[in-house]
């Protein structure tokens, strides 16, 4: 599962009241989800958290959490 995917399944989110909400696709939402390889985009990320009634800041730190920059 990726981050996105935790973070919609640790808050108890309905991927299809968020795909019907946002107009992305069940099947994008069900790859973001689980693929690791998927990539969301920033408009993903914003119409998400706009469904979820979350602010895009608290998502995006959520889920990026784990990115750090390079050690020089």
């Amino acid at each position: 599962m990726t981050e996105i995917g935790l973070y919609l399944a640790k808050k108890s989110i309905n991927k299809a009241e968020v795909s019907r909400r946002t107009g992305i696709s069940k099947s994008r939402i069900s790859q973001l989800s689980s693929n690791p390889k998927a990539k969301l985009r920033a408009e993903e990320l914003y119409l998400i958290s706009l469904a979820i009634d979350t602010d895009p800041c608290e998502v995006f730190k959520e889920i990026f959490a784990g990115v750090k920059l390079p050690k020089q």
